[in-house]
């Protein structure tokens, strides 16, 4: 399996990984998208996630490919990431992905997938493959992303009583279901904006790691809409053990608070991909439901289950990490 040499079958079998990984991506993190507007009961299940797969999928006609590029060269060095690499970092995320899908906690794939490049890109060339900055940037972007949508979903509660402070309830509910029909639309499209380039640029890499791509990292026309493509038919097909831990064990969620939420949380992301910051779509729309929630009152939340969630978010890097080394090393010895 060594770089230079190659061949075709594991070089599209590779590619045929990367994208079960961001089919996985779109089905683990369908809930980002569709759990509030399923909650409020604004639109059906079925209908929901076709919303959201229509928006994860145009993402890329509205986006930059800032994210794909820091993916592919800012995490780790490019000239370290091969196909033993390139496979242990697909595994661990896969791995952990499937994990954390099965027990229902909403951690974060873009994080898992971090985990196990930096994971693997460790285990082949130690602490001088690493891109520090990259990952420090990620590493704020943990932190940053859930505050962010938390305190910008708490700003849009404030703004939006002040705006309907002389609406009757029936007038403010009727009024902020079809909000809420835009504001799902525009969470679904930070979501395939960010979380679908991050695929892309583990492809991408891959290919320049073999020279196909002419001596200059760029990502290829046909990565970008296979990616988008397969994270959106993740997201048709649900996820919804994590839809029901997002949209209710939380907190409870009216379509007013769907609205803040997810519009909290599509600021964030919009902000993040213009960086071309790697953040976690998991993190930033827990952030923002857990903002509206303490909004109405602090008891509002069912603090135990955010703890659960924060737990699995702490441990996702380094267990994709782990996961993503162990990989590597298996696949060095075939």
């Amino acid at each position: 399996m060594d770089a230079v040499v190659l061949g075709l079958p594991t070089l599209i079998g590779l590619i045929a990984v990367a994208l079960a990984f961001d089919f996985l991506n779109g089905l683990h993190d369908a809930a980002n998208s569709v759990a509030t507007v399923v909650s409020t009961r604004v639109l059906r299940p079925q209908t929901a996630v076709i919303w959201a797969a229509f928006f994860n999928f145009i993402a890329f006609a509205v986006f930059g490919l800032h994210v794909a590029r820091t993916i592919g060269t800012g995490i780790v060095e490019a000239g370290v990431i091969d196909a033993r690499v390139t496979f242990g970092a697909l595994a661990g995320a896969i791995v952990w992905n499937v994990i954390t899908w099965w027990r229902g906690l909403p951690s974060s794939s873009s994080h898992a997938l971090i985990g196990g490049l930096v994971g693997a890109g460790l285990a082949k060339g130690g602490l001088d493959a690493v891109v520090f900055g990259g990952v420090a940037a990620t590493a704020a972007g943990i932190v940053l992303s859930p505050l962010i949508g938390f305190v910008l979903a708490q700003l849009l509660v404030l703004i939006v009583r002040w705006v309907t402070l002389r609406l009757t309830p029936f007038a403010i509910d009727r009024t902020f279901r079809i909000l809420q029909l835009g504001s799902a639309a525009a969470y679904s499209l930070g979501h395939g904006g960010n979380d679908a380039q991050k695929t892309m640029g583990i492809i991408a890499v891959l290919l320049y790691s073999q020279g196909l791509l002419g001596g200059e990292f760029y990502v290829p026309f046909w990565v970008v809409l296979t990616c988008q493509a397969a994270m959106a038919l993740g997201t048709l097909m649900g996820g919804w053990r994590i839809v029901h831990t997002m949209g209710s064990r939380i907190t409870s969620l009216k379509p007013i608070q769907g609205f803040c939420a997810e519009s909290g949380g599509a600021i964030t992301l919009f902000l993040a991909t213009g960086l071309g910051v790697p953040v976690s779509t998991t993190h930033t729309i827990t952030g923002a439901i857990i903002g509206v929630g303490a909004a109405q009152r602090t008891a509002a939340v069912r603090w135990h289950v955010a703890q659960r969630i924060v737990a699995a978010w702490l441990f996702t890097v380094p267990a994709a990490g782990l996961i993503g080394g162990a990989a590597y090393m298996l696949v060095s010895l075939l």
